[in-house]
């Protein structure tokens, strides 16, 4: 008998949202280590609440369910203390830090994940060797974190703090949002070069497109309306998606 492999994330019936007002009606799914699961839904259907939720936004509550990162409850756990288990999540629009370097936020982001006290030569020397393998410019370690960049510069910086970070598990919020398709081609295959590296790290796309998954294929598709998964299968559902739209999984329920 085949050694049953534990989930790297496992979303246990999570129910969620502002106060008065359930989002997310009972969410289960679990990301085993390596694999990719794509999770597509519409404008409004909960997803980027899911995301948030995921890593401990004040905005929401949990109202029941849980949610594990490698077997171990994190549902109580702080941003910070999800962040240095292993969860990295990647926000559709990442916020501008004037003045505060890319290099001195990896390195205390860095350190407080591994619990080492990394110095600024450590860091930039893992950024110089990551920069060449993602094509980024050695010029933006010393900029001020997404500040100014374009959107699809903030995308790459964000590949390169997954990188840095060695996550067991990536939720990438609408990383595909507002990339031409040069970006996009970028910025996936920036993500799948860090999972040569990180084979082990499982991976949840939130997006609204099937275009990224061309680029990303997934291993699961999850079909997420009204705050729930209605439906879960392989890439011929995201196939079906691109066919028939949003809302014939909306009128059926569960097809």
């Amino acid at each position: 008998m085949a050694e049953r492999t534990e989930p790297a994330l496992l979303i246990d019936d999570l129910h969620a949202g502002t106060e008065g007002s359930d989002i997310l009606k009972g969410v289960s799914l679990a990301v085993a280590p390596g694999e990719v699961h794509a999770l597509m839904g519409p404008n409004g259907s909960g997803k980027s609440t899911l995301a948030k939720t995921l890593l401990a936004s004040p905005s929401y509550v949990v109202t029941s369910g849980r949610i594990l990162l490698k077997g171990e409850d994190i549902t109580a756990l702080s941003t910070e203390e999800r962040s240095q288990r292993g969860l990295f999540l990647g926000f559709q629009h990442p916020e501008e830090f004037p003045g505060v370097t890319l290099i001195n936020f990896l390195r205390q982001a860095i350190s407080a994940r591994k619990g080492i006290d990394y110095s600024v030569l450590e860091v930039r020397l893992a950024l110089m060797d990551w920069m060449g393998r993602l094509g980024i410019d050695q010029s933006f370690m010393s900029r001020y974190l997404n500040d100014g960049f374009s959107g699809g510069e903030k995308k790459r910086t964000e590949i390169l703090q997954l990188a840095l970070m060695e996550p067991d598990v990536a939720v990438l919020d609408e990383t595909d949002s507002g990339l031409d398709i040069d970006a996009l081609r970028i910025v996936a295959g920036g993500i799948n070069e860090v999972r040569k590296e990180r084979a082990d790290m499982g991976v949840l796309l939130i997006t609204h497109y099937q275009r990224i998954l061309g680029y990303l294929t997934p291993d699961v598709v999850h079909i997420f309306v009204d705050g729930r998964i209605v439906e879960s299968g392989g890439m011929e559902l995201a196939e079906r998606l691109e066919r028939e739209g949003y809302e014939a999984f909306r009128e059926a329920g569960v097809s």
